[in-house]
């Protein structure tokens, strides 16, 4: 474990250091960018009304004990009430929390499981009719707006056919579409990415060398190019974690699926900033702990950074 902390250390304080940023940089932004008494009481609110509901949220106090009462407030796990609900703001997100996982992880999979293997087929027909066909398509899929995406597959496989529901999250066939859309762009950025990544790693040497000596085309691939293009596909899967949780925003706004996304819309409508704070705060936190877990996995995919370190010690 002490031989890990040299490499694990620095890592952790920039992750501490993100995740305190984005908290400082969204708790002042979202008081500059209204006010929430206007906005929860209406503008035709009285003056006394307006000065009680700044007192009583303590928003009539100076912005930087307002950012230290949150702060001192955040390390105790205590981060607000929403001023809509008046219930804690960690316990609206951890309610739409299931929902959005519901999405996320499938379209995840979907990601993983379509994209690898159709980016490193295209590789390994690199300039063919095949390789040709998956780029303009991965092009086309990631270039298309999520919103749309869905809007079109609401039209075709909702209106049209009438295969699944176009909204609500009541049954099982209301997953199909919102993890179709959420996952389709996300494949083509890895397929693309894959294939780039093998091409790459089928130009070495060793590859040249391997083939040389008889070794088969499958125990290339799968023994020598595959291993070592999975590396930089890590870090983009540590991104991609982390942008499935800002995806939802509008894929959960077209389908009304009720989970943090539309949560979120609804929030920044109505300044409600405990729970826009709360919502930002995970998509941090889950950005930086997946950048952070493929960190450490580079050590077990890639034996060079794993005897650097133990050359080191």
């Amino acid at each position: 474990m002490t031989s890990l902390l040299p490499y694990i250390g620095p890592k952790l304080l920039r992750a501490a250091l993100s995740i305190i940023v984005v908290v400082t940089l969204t708790f002042f932004v979202l008081r500059a960018s209204g006010d929430p008494a206007l906005q929860i009481l209406g503008p035709g609110a009285r003056a006394p009304d307006l000065a009680a509901f700044r007192q009583q949220w303590g928003l009539d106090q100076p912005l930087y004990v307002q950012y230290l009462r949150y702060l001192w407030g955040a390390l105790q796990g205590d981060f607000g009430n929403s001023m809509l609900a008046g219930k804690p703001a960690a316990e609206l997100v951890l309610e739409r929390m299931p929902l959005t996982l519901a999405l996320m992880l499938p379209a995840l999979a979907l990601n993983v499981l379509i994209g690898i293997p159709v980016g490193a087929y295209a590789a390994m027909h690199r300039d063919s009719w095949i390789d040709r066909s998956v780029m303009m398509l991965t092009v086309l899929c990631f270039t298309v707006p999520s919103f749309v995406l869905g809007l079109l597959f609401i039209l075709i496989f909702s209106v049209t056919f009438g295969l699944f529901p176009s909204g609500g999250a009541d049954k099982w066939q209301s997953f199909v579409l919102p993890v179709l859309t959420l996952g389709t762009g996300g494949a083509a950025v890895i397929a693309r990415f894959t294939r780039s990544a093998m091409i790459e790693v089928l130009s070495q040497l060793y590859i040249v060398a391997a083939s040389a000596k008889g070794v088969t085309w499958r125990q290339v691939i799968y023994h020598h190019a595959f291993p070592n293009a999975i590396i930089p596909i890590l870090t983009l899967l540590g991104l991609m974690l982390g942008g499935q949780v800002a995806g939802a925003v509008l894929v959960e706004n077209v389908f009304g699926w009720p989970g943090i996304g539309q949560l979120l819309v609804i929030s920044v409508g109505n300044r409600d900033l405990a729970v826009v704070q709360v919502i930002l705060l995970l998509v941090a936190l889950t950005m930086t702990s997946a950048n952070l877990t493929m960190d450490l996995l580079y050590g077990v995919v890639d034996p060079r950074l794993r005897n650097a370190r133990q050359g080191s010690h």
